[in-house]
């Protein structure tokens, strides 16, 4: 029957990649089916699954998705075989209450995500006993996109899925789809727990792909802003991890700066809209993509009236209703542009989408791929461009293509053995039923049998014969993505209407009071944010500023890992506590840029413990390298920038993922260091990654500094969009100085004192 409804859907025969796939888990072969975008990976899984769910009328099988866009285009897929018997049905947060009971009892295939397994279905699993002992097969898509703390967590709601479904008699096989990866398998088995095998020959044939980088052009030096004072900062501690010293130079001749590359995507997109050229921007931010998005209807509506209708905005914290209206608009070609954040990026089928715009490099070679194959996904010729932001790790990658082109993607990073993963997921299992020694084994032997002890001896779980119980009443709270709890909902205060949400770990910059708000292309400013509450209140207005948020950053080291003794130079990795505050913000001239102002703000200070990665460096030794004493601050400073900049050429992150901290003199270093750490509690993996390949880190940051034709540093270089202090003190001369010293030394120095697991 399955086959009669493939050659419904004009499929003859499968390609070779997806008839291996589906063999092997046919077979009962745990297996990861990792080739290219627009490959087809869909039927190697759907092949399998609905065969079972045929023939077998018991049989029940789970979907997992990382976003709500993937899982519903996945559920118009399988309902396109025309096989009413599978009764597919997504089951997530947007699902209404009273179709929730339906799909417990009747839904044979349920499409969903992690964290509706970790919120919806695990803690009741008694209410699921009849679907977990009928589970014949997990599904898990895009499994690359589990990496850092949600990977992490991920993998251990797996276990945990694992754990229930034998509790019930079910011993499901489980199918995991990926873009093309370092080491699919090995990042797949760390991800179930147990081990897969990998197919990665692509049999699918593919049109043929333009792959163009786009440079925006320097704009000339403002003359009226030639001759203003350097910004000075207030001498407290910021990302520098120094109290700011004065600019050295009270007349500051400013460097040529690039067109902005979302007015560049705007402008390029405007054109490919006006030509009927079907396209997606993915713009990094969702402030950038609703910018980009304001500014092509405003010129197609100049040039076209009306034409403007034709582009829309997408992305994250939309209501469902405006989500869904945006997609269908998008598939039946109402849409001709739709400006996207990475919320597109996965998986989802545009079909008869000519050209792709990516506004900055989207932070993983991985994730460059996945947007750059949503166009031509009907097998036709497609466009891709890449956009560079004025920025160290974009300028770099323009500049040397063979980074991009002549390397293979990232390994996917995650680490189970986490703590501050493993021990809350740990409380969670134990609440669904005691834990035994076989669920020690489980969930990661030794690391899971000390957190096991640390949870007993703190009174979280408590000893029995038969296990280790939860010794709460409710459930434990634990957020799987690691935003630090519930989302901060965006209401306009005269009407009560709520435009949508922003994710806690956000909200400090981007909600503050006074902060611009963007929403469908419409400009808010924020009155007030209730941290307690959860609630931003906001009122429409179009201010010819902008906000940017500033904030200060102190780190203090807890314990060396491992290290690396090269004389004047010290290379470390271990755990550090870092605070944190918001504590001003600027309002900027649109346009221009010029600084209107600095406003205070009043908001709490944020704690967080995690991994990092630092390399010391003797004062004797900077002044080898022909620093004085105060260049030091702006040389480290630099340095620390760039290193952050460059990092995600050797980890699945991007440079929001971790932050940097530097100073002529640390407490804890006694010496001038350099820090970057993980942005996640427990640490994500990414510092470990820098540990490891040091030396090529370091090498592709100075070469970057170095390449950069400015003279004294510039957003290509050294200067930071993040930085909490202005971009001061900067000394671009001074960061190459130190890191060849920090090459130098290292190249000559024995190997760490012992090996990081990745």
């Amino acid at each position: 029957m399955f086959v009669e409804a493939c050659r419904d859907q004009r499929i003859i025969s499968p390609w070779s990649h997806q008839a291996t796939a589906g063999t092997l888990a046919h077979e009962g072969t745990d297996v990861v089916l990792a080739t290219g975008t627009a490959s087809g990976k869909s039927l190697g899984y759907q092949m399998p699954v609905l065969t079972r769910l045929v023939t077998d009328p018991r049989a029940t099988a789970l979907y997992l998705a990382p976003t709500k866009a993937l899982a519903a285009d996945q559920l118009r897929a399988v309902v396109g075989f025309g096989l009413p018997e599978v009764r597919a049905a997504t089951y997530d947060g947007d699902t209404a209450r009273e179709e929730r009971e339906w799909i417990r009892h009747h839904s044979r295939f349920v499409l969903t995500n992690p964290d509706m397994v970790h919120h919806g279905i695990l803690p009741g699993h008694e209410r699921w006993a009849v679907f977990l002992r009928r589970l014949a097969y997990v599904v898990i898509d895009e499994c690359h996109a589990y990496r850092g703390v949600f990977g992490s967590h991920v993998s251990h709601v797996l276990r945990r899925l694992r754990r229930s479904a034998a509790r019930y008699g079910g011993k499901p096989t489980f199918v995991l789809a990926s873009a093309t990866s370092g080491d699919p398998a090995d990042a797949a088995s760390r991800l179930i727990g147990r081990p897969v095998t990998a197919v990665t020959e692509d049999g699918s044939p593919r049109g043929g792909v333009t792959f163009a980088l786009w440079e925006p052009p320097l704009l000339p030096a403002d003359p009226g802003l030639a001759a203003v004072p350097a910004p000075r900062a207030a001498p407290s501690s910021t990302d520098s991890g120094t109290p700011s010293v004065p600019a050295l130079d009270p007349e500051v001749e400013l460097p040529q700066v690039r067109r902005s590359a979302l007015r560049e995507t705007a402008d390029l997109l405007t054109n490919a809209v006006v030509a009927g050229t079907r396209t997606l921007a993915f713009v990094r931010s969702r402030r950038g993509a609703e910018v980009v998005a304001a500014v092509t209807r405003r010129q197609l509506d100049e040039a076209v009236p009306g034409l403007g209708d034709r582009v829309a905005a997408y992305r994250a914290g939309y209501l469902k209703e405006d989500r869904r209206a945006i997609e269908r608009a998008l598939l039946s070609g109402e849409l001709l542009g739709l400006a996207s954040t990475n919320a597109l990026e996965l998986g989802v089928d545009l079909v008869g989408l000519d050209a792709v715009l990516i506004c900055g490099y989207p932070g993983t070679r991985a994730s460059l791929w996945q947007q750059a194959g949503r166009a031509g996904r009907a097998g036709g010729e497609a466009l891709a461009v890449l956009i560079a932001r004025d920025d160290p790790l974009d300028t770099y990658l323009v500049h040397h293509p063979s980074a991009l082109f002549g390397h293979p993607v990232e390994v996917t990073v995650l680490d189970p053995a986490n703590p501050y993963v493993l021990g809350p997921q740990l409380c969670c299992a134990a609440s669904e039923g005691p834990l035994t020694e076989a669920d020690i084994e489980l969930f990661g032997g030794e690391p899971a049998r000390a957190a096991v002890h640390g949870l007993t001896a703190s009174g979280a779980l408590r000893r029995r014969p038969s296990g280790w119980y939860w010794t709460h009443a409710g459930r434990p709270d634990v957020d799987l993505r690691g935003t630090g709890g519930a989302p901060v909902a965006v209401v306009e205060e005269s009407t009560g209407r709520l435009l949508g949400t922003i994710d806690p770990e956000s909200s400090h910059a981007m909600l503050h009071t006074g902060a611009v708000y963007l929403h469908q292309g419409v400009t808010y400013v924020v009155d007030d944010l209730d941290l307690a509450d959860a609630v931003a209140l906001v009122h429409q207005e179009e201010p010819d500023w902008s906000t940017h948020a500033r904030d200060v950053t102190d780190l203090s080291v807890v314990n060396v890992r491992s290290s690396v003794d090269a004389g004047p130079v010290g290379l470390f990795l271990g755990e550090v506590d870092v605070t944190n505050q918001v504590v001003s913000y600027q309002r900027r001239r649109l346009g221009s840029g010029e600084i209107i102002d600095t406003r205070p703000l009043d908001l709490p200070v944020r704690e967080l413990r995690t991994v990092a990665v630092w390399f010391t460096v003797s004062p004797n030794a900077l002044a080898t390298a022909g620093l004085e004493p105060a260049d030091f601050p702006g040389a480290l400073h630099a340095a620390e920038h760039a290193a952050i900049g460059l990092l995600p050429l050797m980890a699945t992150c991007d440079r929001w993922d971790i932050g940097g901290l530097s100073t002529a003199n640390h407490d804890d270093t006694e010496a001038p260091t350099v820090f970057v750490y993980d942005g996640h509690p427990g640490g994500a993996g990414f510092a470990e990654r820098a540990y490891a390949t040091a030396a090529e880190w370091l090498s592709a940051t100075r070469a970057a500094i170095a390449a950069c034709a400015c003279d004294s540093g510039c957003p290509s270089c050294v200067q930071s969009p993040k930085c909490g202090n202005g971009n001061n003190p900067l000394h671009k001369p001074g960061a190459i100085a130190v890191l060849d010293a920090v090459r130098a030394a290292l190249a000559a120095a024995r190997p760490p004192a012992h090996s990081i697991g990745m």
